[in-house]
């Protein structure tokens, strides 16, 4: 698709003129005609059609600029008017395809905390087996080389552990941060904008 967009993401002034903090971000888009907006190579009826990979990662790029708390607006600029049909069903296609994403990524958090707990459970298990024998270690061969080798499997089985660690302290919150933003998307607001004719 290429760089075919000028945009902006900004708060919508309100009826004052100033800025409204309850009012949508806006994400605009400017482009030719509607159909740059989707994918060209996907057959699937148009409310059901994948968005093009460029303006999916534009909206996601610019979505998370924005916090959280704030809700966001799609607007489009078209050079061109789109057919009736298309236009009416718009917003729907793309509410339809980030609620899609959205599902992906809460499927993906189940597997990431279902990996976590197999994950600590392993580790729990190799941790405590690695005390036993770093004990079983100083009482039979003892002095320094026993010392040694109970050192060494205390430091083996809390290495053990780095990975359940890794998931439940960093790994998780990327993925759930994400998906509420997928979420947030899902409930965008669409408006097309075309020239007078």
């Amino acid at each position: 698709m290429g760089k075919r967009w000028l945009a902006a993401a900004r708060l919508a002034p309100d009826a004052r003129g100033g800025m409204n903090a309850g009012s949508p971000h806006r994400i605009e888009l400017r482009l030719r005609e509607l159909a740059q907006l989707f994918n060209s190579l996907d057959p699937s009826p148009f409310i059901e059609r994948d968005l093009d990979a460029d303006a999916e990662e534009f909206i996601l790029g610019w979505s998370r600029e924005v916090h959280m708390g704030h809700e966001l607006k799609l607007v489009v600029h078209l050079a061109t008017p789109p057919p009736a049909d298309r236009a009416a069903t718009v917003e729907s296609a793309v509410r339809h395809y980030f609620a899609q994403r959205a599902e992906m990524k809460q499927r993906e958090f189940r597997l990431l905390m279902r990996r976590g707990r197999t994950s600590l459970v392993v580790g729990v298990v190799f941790l405590a087996l690695c005390f036993v024998l770093g004990e079983l270690a100083l009482k039979l061969v003892g002095g320094t080389f026993g010392g040694l080798a109970s050192t060494s499997m205390t430091i083996v089985g809390w290495v053990a552990m780095w990975r359940p660690l890794e998931i439940y302290l960093y790994d998780w919150w990327p993925v759930r941060e994400e998906r509420l933003n997928l979420e947030r998307l899902a409930r965008m607001g669409v408006t097309l904008k075309v020239p007078p004719v």
